[in-house]
């Protein structure tokens, strides 16, 4: 577990997010704190992705606020990281993608190649640590980027569809390790059209629709007492407008 001062919480207060004059976010105002991972569930369309990337900083609301709140937040040290449904690989071999990423991170030479090789081996990659990450599975690269995320020593770690394109053996084995950072002391806040993954998954809902917050809710009350019509009609499965 982490001991260090926390960032969190996160917050966006009046968020809007604007691409030629269509509002794809309109004033969210959401507060992402506490250690359970949180999963953000939506129909397509419902700004999902894109609320992750205005929380990583990927890109910058038209409108409103994002800020770090928490007495650690004024460091320098990068304090989250992101993992996208189709990881960036580079043209080198999958030790090497964690070795170029610590020394992006500022750390030194010796000690980057230690820390790539103890992720490896944390989450049993040592096989594939020579061979080049872009020939990889699909999977294997989807594990490979977790593992690259987590050699960072993020507090927030955030997973936009990690297992869409993947099997049932490689869900799964994506699945674990994020119960390790969990474990870790790492806050997800993740993205899934699965409802199954965010049953198992996680410790609060954030149900979007139409780029406006919907339902902040623990996921046990989510899912057996949604608190709105459009949150039930979505697990019915039916159509929403």
């Amino acid at each position: 577990m982490r001991d260090d001062p926390t960032s969190l919480p996160l917050r966006l207060k009046g968020v809007r997010y604007t691409v030629g004059g269509s509002t794809l976010i309109g004033a969210l105002d959401l507060t992402l704190q506490g250690h359970a991972p949180t999963v953000i569930l939506g129909p397509n369309g419902a700004g999902k992705s894109l609320t992750l990337r205005l929380c990583h900083g990927l890109i910058h609301p038209t409108g409103g606020t994002v800020e770090w709140l928490g007495p650690g937040a004024g460091g320098h040290r990068r304090r989250d990281a992101m993992v996208f449904q189709r990881p960036v690989m580079l043209r080198r071999s999958a030790v090497g993608n964690l070795i170029h990423a610590l020394a992006l991170a500022g750390v030194g030479y010796r000690q980057r190649r230690a820390a790539a090789r103890t992720a490896l081996g944390r989450f049993g990659l040592e096989a594939i640590a020579e061979r080049p990450a872009r020939v990889l599975s699909g999977g294997e690269q989807q594990r490979l980027a977790l593992a690259r995320a987590w050699s960072l020593k993020p507090e927030v770690l955030f997973l936009d569809e990690p297992t869409a394109n993947l099997d049932p053996t490689a869900t799964r084995a994506v699945e674990t390790m994020i119960g390790e950072f969990v474990r870790d002391g790492i806050k997800i806040v993740m993205t899934t059209h699965d409802l199954g993954q965010a049953r198992r998954l996680a410790g609060e809902i954030v149900f979007l629709n139409r780029g406006a917050l919907i339902e902040q809710t623990p996921a046990p009350i989510f899912f057996e007492r949604p608190r709105t019509q459009e949150a039930a009609a979505f697990l019915r499965g039916d159509l929403l407008c």
